[in-house]
């Protein structure tokens, strides 16, 4: 038998062994690119250095506290205010020469990304509420490109700051209460969903972080 006789002959199998093998080779490859879902942290999850004592053993039912602070433009900033909301926080001051720069420009660069997106958002708290009046704040928005829309820089009580900080967002090492000298200075940005739970911890100063937080949204996203 000739070899063309012979492909003759078996030629309707031997396409079908080819559609069956890229079905099969599709199906592999969807199951091994399916994306995993994010996880919601718990405080148990969570460095113990980074997390109250009074709720360090806490592995479930973890939400952001309600909260009333004020923005750049002396508006009433809440819970409400993020409501069905996808955003990203963090903790800075004004006045910050260190890592502080570097983070806002960050959150920048995620306000650009999300400029189009109703569902996130961005809210910066500032750890030196005392310095950061509205004024303040207002200064620094405009110099570093906020858009009011998407972004809130809010002060407030110090204590109120440093509570959401310690038992809400579970991001800075330190014990202090938010008396006078206490100071938080932490590097961290933290995803939050639209059920108040947190999604992810990233390093605001590298951009490495900054590119898997973006992933991580489109990945939320998806699963809302």
């Amino acid at each position: 038998m000739s070899f063309l006789s012979f492909f003759a002959r078996y030629k309707k199998f031997g396409i079908f062994l080819s559609v069956l093998s890229i079905i099969i080779i599709s199906i592999i490859y969807n199951i091994l690119n399916v994306k995993k879902p994010l996880p919601i942290y718990q405080p148990a999850m969570v460095s113990e250095e980074l997390v109250d004592s009074s709720i360090q053993h806490q592995m479930k039912y973890h939400k952001i506290a309600d909260f009333s602070l004020t923005n750049q433009n002396g508006e009433i900033v809440t819970q409400d205010t993020y409501k069905d909301k996808i955003y990203v926080a963090d903790f800075f001051f004004t006045t910050c020469p260190t890592i502080c720069p570097i983070m806002t420009d960050h959150m920048y660069q995620i306000q650009k990304e999300i400029i189009n997106d109703d569902d996130i958002m961005l809210l910066s708290h500032s750890v030196t509420p005392k310095i950061d009046s509205v004024p303040q704040l207002k200064k620094y928005a405009i110099k570093k490109g906020v858009i009011d829309r998407k972004w809130n820089l809010v002060t407030g009580d110090k204590k109120d700051i440093y509570k959401l900080a310690r038992k809400s967002y579970l991001a800075v090492k330190t014990d202090g209460n938010g008396d006078e000298y206490d100071m938080i200075h932490t590097e961290n940005l933290m995803r939050i969903d639209k059920k108040r739970q947190i999604r992810g911890f990233y390093d605001g100063t590298t951009p490495e972080d900054i590119e898997q937080l973006l992933e991580d949204i489109e990945t939320l996203k998806d699963e809302s």
